[in-house]
């Protein structure tokens, strides 16, 4: 496990994850986030988050956590990936979440709603045609998730679910 894509609904514990995930197996971890929104929830403009994400994902080892929504371009990082995590948490615990640490904007909230339905098939099939030979692992619990990380932890690969 050298370089992770971690994806999933807003307020899915994506960032949470890849930072134990990171201590864990002293990868650094990048958190799209960051480089993508800027003040206001401005998103970067395409031609300059294109020459970002090609530099953010050129690395040889990183754990990449943020599912971007509408604005994602994932091929650039999924082709590199060796591993893709994939959260799948109930709508309620993740709405809950995101409540709790921000206000977000209407079409953040669209996004979670829809997630499952319209999001996550495009997921699967993207990490499909991009990254058919990365491990992949869809975690649909804390519990799920919770023994991913222990088991990279440990030092062992993460079975698949």
């Amino acid at each position: 496990m050298e370089r992770v894509v971690v994806l999933g609904r807003g307020g899915a514990g994506k960032s949470t994850l890849a930072a134990a995930l990171g201590t864990a197996t002293g990868l650094p971890v990048v958190e799209l986030d960051k480089h993508f929104w800027g003040p206001g929830l401005e998103a970067t403009p395409p031609e300059r988050w294109a020459a970002v994400r090609r530099g953010l994902a050129g690395a040889d080892r990183w754990i990449m956590d943020g599912d971007l929504g509408p604005y994602d371009v994932l091929e650039v990082r999924l082709r590199r990936a060796d591993t893709a995590v994939l959260l799948d948490l109930p709508f309620w615990l993740c709405a809950w979440r995101a409540v709790r640490r921000s206000r977000e904007r209407l079409d953040f909230w669209r996004w979670v709603w829809s997630w499952r339905r319209r999001s996550l098939p495009l997921l699967l099939a993207a990490i499909d045609d991009q990254a058919g030979d990365a491990a992949l692992h869809v975690l649909r619990s804390r519990r799920a998730a919770a023994a991913f990380l222990a088991r990279a932890a440990a030092g062992h690969e993460p079975d698949p679910p």
